[in-house]
């Protein structure tokens, strides 16, 4: 969840730190820190402060000159959001420094044991527990008092380490939570997330977990925890710095709900095979024998991801006729699932780092499974644990809230489900049916945002909504979820999800003109079961927004939506209440790209 970006070199480090911070502040903006060195100077410099990295950066002086340093910005797990808590921790003597992402499962026990030798703490963190033992540590290597260290830690950590008397160096360590290192010339860089690098190197080296690296300005190493060296080759990221900016909009939210149309076209570009009326997937590693051996498939996502894996599942179980479900990898882990050889797991993750889900896969594998990784992030650990899958390519998403990258994943699955489909029994005739509705795709997003001034009207007429009821049957459903979660997370207001056929078995009870429901009414062979439903929330005086293909007269309200083909549906009938989310926000005044105690990548359990 927090964001650490480091640097070594000859440049003046805190505005590329507080730079970097604020391209990861996405990642946790309850507090941010750094701390500087250099040859010339003496010692470790730090700044520390609640709430932004703007916050920050009105605290660093003037001269506050170094050319190595490392910083973070926080979301809190141990301690409330404070000055104290803010990273990086420094050592009584003032001579180590660290930044940390993740939870030390032990700390309280090593907390003890540290008080009980005459360590004073001084914030409420798991964090501070490993800036005293290293500093305690009588090992004779900077590299060996961070190893000695996580030896008796155990949780998750992405960690970079600076000492006072190792000024040549920055140690970083990786165990559960992202570190990537950047390679300039005669520079280093180190970083949660390759936002905070791209501006300045493209050539990046991804750490594995148990792996540690220590960078000087002119070189690298890596190496794992036990001190064997590693082979770690750069590889070359291909998104770039402007990726990363506004682009004349707002916010991020904003922008990456306009990208969509260019985003769902690059998921497709070349992967289509009109000659056999299916779709190209090397990265799946799975041929056509393997694919036909297949008895169940199992997605594994949490929150938005979670949510395109009920989409991809009923897409499977209808072109391909497998077997299909979904269900929250931060369960599955827990439950001691019953692992078979014929099922396929496909993992879905965002950034390709969600810690429930990499776990999940990281299970599955040591029971022998096949899992396929349905990622954005190029070279992410799930992408490198699985045994193939399929990038979704949408860009960056810097907004916590997802849009693009829930819209690509269904378009990725929809490409799995009719792969999957041809190699058994989904006709040449409905390859091409499926083929021609995902090249329309793109035009009918572009058609869809059109309404925008339209959905704002009718986002501010809701804005005094206390709670929103979406409902949806089937392919409508899994597209209700999501919708209820982006109001939730973005403005605030409560909202929940229903399938449209389970409201006379309770949720009847809630309906009156206070309560808003949002309907999710496909033009398919359930419409004439959509528009009972609404029937029976008009006769309780419900006040209705219908999402659906025409106008629907029991409805107070109609967004219409271009028609696809029946199983497409569901990943266009989702963007319109993407932006009733973002424009109800807007108009609660609502931060839209950071929503309270929210951080867009979970790397904590």
């Amino acid at each position: 969840m927090c964001g650490i970006v480091g640097y070594i070199g000859k440049r003046d480090v805190a505005p590329l730190l507080l730079e970097g911070l604020q391209r990861l502040e996405y990642r946790g903006y309850d507090s941010a820190g750094l701390v500087v060195t250099s040859p010339k100077t003496a010692g470790l410099k730090m700044v520390k402060a609640k709430g932004r990295v703007r916050d920050l950066e009105a605290k660093v002086p003037a001269r506050f000159k170094g050319t190595t340093g490392i910083a973070h910005t926080r979301w809190a797990t141990h301690g409330a959001p404070s000055d104290v808590n803010a990273h990086p921790h420094m050592s009584a003597d003032h001579k180590v420094a660290v930044v940390h992402n993740g939870i030390i499962d032990n700390a309280a026990d090593l907390r003890r044991k540290l008080e009980a030798d005459g360590v004073e703490f001084l914030s409420e963190t798991d964090t501070e527990v490993l800036t005293h033992l290293i500093a305690r540590s009588t090992a004779e290597k900077l590299e060996d008092k961070v190893r000695e260290t996580l030896r008796v830690v155990e949780g998750t950590y992405g960690i970079a380490v600076m000492h006072a008397d190792f000024g040549d160096r920055i140690v970083v360590a990786r165990n559960g939570s992202p570190v990537v290192l950047g390679i300039g010339e005669k520079e280093m860089f180190v970083a949660s997330d390759i936002a905070a690098l791209v501006a300045h190197t493209r050539q990046i080296v991804t750490l594995d977990d148990g792996e540690m690296a220590t960078l000087k300005a002119d070189d690298f190493r890596t190496y794992t925890t036990e001190g064997t060296r590693t082979s770690a080759e750069p590889t070359t990221v291909e998104w770039e710095a402007a990726s990363y900016d506004m682009g004349g909009h707002d916010t991020y939210m904003h922008k990456e709900i306009h990208e969509q149309a260019d985003a769902v076209d690059r998921v497709l570009r070349g992967r289509i095979d009109d000659r056999f009326s299916t779709v190209h997937l090397g990265g799946l590693n799975l041929d056509a024998r393997e694919a036909r051996r297949i008895r169940r498939v199992k997605i594994l996502g949490c929150g938005t991801s979670y949510h395109a894996g009920m989409i991809g599942a009923q897409m499977i179980e209808e072109l391909a006729r497998i077997p299909a479900d979904a269900e929250p990898a931060s369960e599955f882990r827990y439950r001691n699932a019953v692992v078979d050889p014929d099922t396929l797991y496909v993992a879905v993750s965002q950034s390709g780092e969600t810690y429930d889900v990499l776990a999940a896969v990281q299970e599955l594998k040591r029971k022998g499974a096949r899992v396929l990784g349905v990622v954005n992030v190029v070279g992410s650990a799930i992408a490198r644990e699985a045994d193939g899958g399929i990038y979704v390519h949408a860009g960056p998403e810097v907004c916590v809230v997802s849009t693009k990258c829930f819209t690509n994943t269904t378009v990725a699955f929809a490409l799995l489900a009719l792969h999957l489909g041809r190699t058994r029994d989904l006709s040449v005739r409905d390859g091409k049916r499926i083929i021609e509705g995902l090249r329309r795709l793109p035009e009918q997003i572009t058609e869809i945002l059109k309404q925008e001034e339209e959905i704002k009207e009718l986002a501010e007429s809701y804005a005094d909504a206390r709670s929103m009821l979406f409902i949806g049957r089937v392919r409508g459903y899994p597209v209700a979820r999501e919708a209820s979660l982006k109001l939730k997370e973005v403005s605030y207001i409560h909202a929940e999800a229903y399938p449209a056929s389970e409201l006379k078995h309770g949720p009847l009870a809630l309906i009156e003109p206070a309560l808003p429901t949002v309907a999710i009414v496909p033009d398919d062979d359930l419409l004439e079961k959509n528009r009972a439903a609404l029937e029976e929330i008009k006769a309780r005086s419900g006040k209705i927004l219908a999402v659906a293909h025409r106008h629907q007269e029991k409805a107070d309200q109609t967004i219409v939506v271009p028609k696809n083909e029946d199983e497409l549906d569901p990943i266009l009938m989702g963007i319109p209440l993407q932006l009733l989310a973002y424009h109800t926000a807007l108009a609660l005044g609502r931060d839209i790209d950071k929503p309270r105690n929210l951080a867009k990548s979970v790397t904590v359990e």
